[in-house]
């Protein structure tokens, strides 16, 4: 059981939560959700002891699972060595241990000093440690060829299966997971839901993927009002009660309102009259009917809406047997395809599968994208396409969100002339206007590019596209840096727009409700172009 006890944080003025009680047990799968700054991370340190609460206590289990929301950390480190080193009281054991081995002369303190490491590997199993460490890899899909390899050798979706056995190892009583979904593609992603439905445990995740939420949470514990209220069922669940609850207060509070001017109108009217035990009575009455106090949410929704300054003509674009390659290694082969005006095309396939390759290909050959910026964000030097062809339609307008966009955004400059430049002729009240749907507050407008966090510079790429009006949208990966509401935005925005989409992402949620059309990339590099939506194309691949 993992619980804490009327913990507060606070980081100068701003109340992230206050008096928090709460508990959270075995066979349970909790997702902590609240909008970005609303203090998750904050509470996942706490609950994993990386962070002491600066009022009440918390009461771990003696071993917790933390999955390493940083990827890249372990990279230096082999596999086997990056699961074992889970166990951080084995691990620090087992370095001691070796350094003292090492030496040429050992003293009798170094020989005191090895028995006691001794003892703790013991009491650690860390002689049986690797080969428990190869059990783990083996049932999360990591073959035993790679268990000697460098973290920094591996791919994203491989890399998170071997955080989640660091998590493991050691036999933890709880599990918290800091977006376990992050760089992982759709298959990694429903593995993991498979995997955390039948953990044993308590788990904790914090994600800003609903689907996911949806799919392994029994209970939400939600941070806002600065505090955090648990809910029974999943995140929509949660939403539909929180919505209820609110409405139901407000809607308490009108009538009472109502009711108390009536009486205050009684008791204005008859005050100096003979009336005088009845205007006391309903003086009571009034102090009695006090409106419940509402808390301000910490969540705010983003307004997003895609328009375009003109259509496109009714054939977009043509790609005629085009092929990619990267020296030796095949990405596309012979991918041919005709797209019409208002097809909102999903490219989906596991990570490394070639999407990037064919966004870059058709961006090089638009008519509105500058080569110069494709170079930036991709960092490649050579040609797009080795053969085929790429042929845009009448009147293409491409509007471009890049995976790596913060290397569009150029350092130095406010948000507001950062934003100007892309149409001059706006006026200033347009471009705060922008902002400020975007959640940027007035006095953010004047604030340095440079020091954008990545949800800022997504919302700011966003911004851009809605000033521009373009009739194509090629986003890849838009959501990564987008807290819950700011995605739902999206989604609401791209099943709203008129004009031509190509999506990157791993959001199944947002692919199954926009997409109309899926090109889903094949291990033998070819693209499977398939006419409907991802519900109609999961039904046709089960067939």
């Amino acid at each position: 059981m993992l619980s804490v006890s009327n913990v507060s944080m606070r980081y100068g003025a701003k109340i992230l939560f206050d008096e928090v009680t709460a508990t959270f047990s075995a066979g349970r799968r909790y997702g902590l959700t609240g909008p970005n700054g609303a203090g998750k991370s904050t509470f996942m340190n706490l609950l994993s002891g990386e962070l002491e609460p600066q009022k009440g206590t918390v009461v771990r289990p003696r071993k917790i699972g933390v999955l390493s929301q940083d990827q890249f950390a372990f990279d230096a480190y082999t596999v086997i060595d990056t699961v074992i080193m889970g166990n951080k009281r084995l691990w620090a054991a087992l370095q001691e241990r070796d350094a003292i081995y090492a030496k040429h002369d050992m003293t009798d303190e170094d020989g005191m000093k090895l028995g006691e490491l001794e003892g703790i590997v013991g009491e650690e199993d860390g002689y049986t440690a690797e080969s428990d460490a190869a059990v783990l890899l083996d049932g999360l899909d990591i073959l035993e060829e790679l268990h000697a390899r460098k973290m920094s050798e591996l791919q994203g979706g491989q890399k998170v299966r071997v955080l989640l056995a660091q998590a493991l190892f050691g036999h933890p009583q709880a599990l918290l997971l800091d977006e376990p979904t992050n760089n992982l593609d759709l298959d990694s992603i429903h593995w993991l839901q498979n995997f955390l439905t039948a953990y044993d445990g308590v788990v904790i995740a914090i994600s800003h993927d609903r689907h996911f939420l949806n799919s392994i949470c029994t209970h939400i514990a939600d941070i806002d009002y600065q505090t955090i209220i648990t809910y029974t069922g999943s995140y929509d669940e949660m939403v539909l009660a929180k919505t209820q609850v609110r409405s139901q207060i407000e809607s308490q509070n009108a009538q009472r309102e109502k009711k108390i001017a009536q009486l205050n109108e009684f008791i204005a009217r008859f005050a100096a009259g003979t009336r005088s035990s009845q205007v006391q009575s309903r003086r009571k009455e009034v102090e009695r009917l006090q409106v419940t106090e509402l808390a301000k949410s910490n969540i705010q929704r983003p307004f997003i809406k895609f328009e375009q300054k003109r259509p496109s003509g009714k054939h977009i674009l043509e790609i005629e047997h085009l092929s990619k390659a990267y020296g030796d290694k095949k990405v596309i082969r012979g991918f041919t395809a005709s797209i019409t005006r208002g097809e909102k095309i999903a490219l989906m396939g596991r990570n490394g599968a070639g999407k990037t390759t064919l966004v870059n290909a058709l961006l090089a050959n638009s008519p509105t994208t500058p080569e110069a910026e494709l170079r930036k964000t991709s960092g490649y030097g050579g040609p797009f396409v080795d053969a085929g062809k790429v042929i845009w339609g009448h009147e293409a307008g491409v509007g471009y969100f890049a995976q790596d966009h913060r290397s569009l955004i150029e350092g130095g400059m406010t948000v507001l002339d950062w934003l100007h430049q892309w149409d001059p002729g706006a006026v200033s009240e347009e471009i705060r206007g922008l902002l400020g749907q975007m959640l940027f507050q007035k006095e953010e407008a004047t604030k340095s590019t440079s020091v954008l966090s990545g949800g800022e510079a997504a919302r700011l790429l966003f911004c851009k596209l809605m000033l521009q009006k373009p009739n194509v949208l090629v986003l890849d990966e838009p959501t990564n840096h987008l807290d819950l509401e700011a995605i739902n935005a999206l989604n609401i925005a791209l099943q709203r727009y008129q004009g031509t989409v190509f999506l990157v992402s791993h959001d199944h949620d947002l692919i199954d409700e926009v997409a109309t059309r899926i090109w889903h990339f094949e291990k033998d590099h070819t693209i499977t172009d398939f006419k409907g939506t991802y519900e109609e194309y999961q039904a046709a691949a089960i067939a």
